[in-house]
């Protein structure tokens, strides 16, 4: 992947809080807390985390107090990752290179490990030194892009009931919207709510993360079709094998290729009103259209 000049500092800086913010290893008990570290310093990209910052760096200079909001939302996507690979989902013995928490720790730790941090997310957000009103806003937002409406969960339960049947292209749309997008509509709306956004910004901003975190779900499905497995850090051809809904399967892959930077032209669409304050953030857009794994 090509990462922009800044992301190597802004994932440092979320690396670092995040180290923080979860109890040891050897708190009590041991055993869930050494899985939950296991999980979350696996060696994730922190995409979500830095959209985060960077969409509050429109509005801001001082991007400390958003720091634990963007460590709630790798939580967040941490536990969905550790009960996405669990057998009753996906199934799948690898993540980021190495084996899941269920291989690793067993499959009720690795549950547990997922609900740990799912609390810890918003015990983090709860705690994060913001105005109170805007960390309403936040939770209440974070909350409902974690959900059953239009949010992840809805969309991880509707994707397992399109493995396997045909489905129309509308409910790809919703699959992929909730699944993926709705989370990274979450980070960067969280953002630039924590920075100061006003409501117009932030609709601005929310649209901004649906549609690039839309694309950035078009790309997954392409590269689970192009990339190996030790690209991926996870199985590749997974999709295929289990027959789920996705673009390439529903399009082929060169007119999934073209909806995906038809979506980032459209995110970039909402940043012009920002000018050079957003450069980083459309970085971060070109990176998640144009990587390789």
């Amino acid at each position: 992947m090509n990462l922009p000049a800044f992301f190597e500092e802004d994932r440092a800086a979320v690396d670092a809080a995040l180290d923080r913010l979860m109890p040891g290893e050897n708190a009590q008990p041991p055993s869930i807390h050494r899985a939950m570290r296991y999980s979350v310093q696996a060696g994730g990209k922190r995409v979500r985390p830095i959209l985060c910052l960077e969409s509050a760096r429109i509005f801001t200079p001082d991007v400390n107090p958003i720091l634990p909001i963007a460590c709630a939302l790798e939580f967040i996507h941490t536990y969905s990752l550790i009960h996405d690979d669990l057998p009753a989902l996906d199934n799948d013995d690898l993540r980021r290179g190495k084996p899941t928490c269920h291989k690793k720790f067993g499959e009720a730790t690795a549950i547990l490990a997922g609900d740990a941090l799912l609390t810890l997310a918003f015990e983090t957000l709860a705690n994060a030194p913001i105005e109170p009103a805007r960390s309403v806003a936040i939770l209440s937002h974070v909350a409902a892009s974690a959900g059953t409406v239009n949010g992840m969960v809805g969309g991880q339960v509707a994707d397992l009931e399109a493995e396997r049947r045909a489905i129309e292209p509308e409910d790809l749309e919703y699959i992929h919207r909730s699944k993926t997008a709705a989370l990274i509509r979450a980070s960067v709306a969280a953002g630039a709510i924590g920075g100061g956004a006003n409501d117009e910004d932030a609709a601005r901003l929310k649209r901004f993360g649906e549609t690039i975190g839309w694309a950035f779900q078009v790309v997954d499905d392409i590269l689970d079709v192009e990339e190996s497995s030790a690209a991926l850090g996870k199985t590749a051809g997974k999709d295929a094998a289990q027959q789920k809904a996705t673009y390439p399967s529903l399009f082929g892959l060169e007119k999934s290729r073209e909806f995906a930077k038809e979506l980032e032209f459209r995110a970039m669409a909402e940043l012009v009103p920002y000018g050079a304050r957003a450069e980083r953030l459309r970085e971060l857009a070109e990176m998640i259209v144009h990587r390789r794994a």
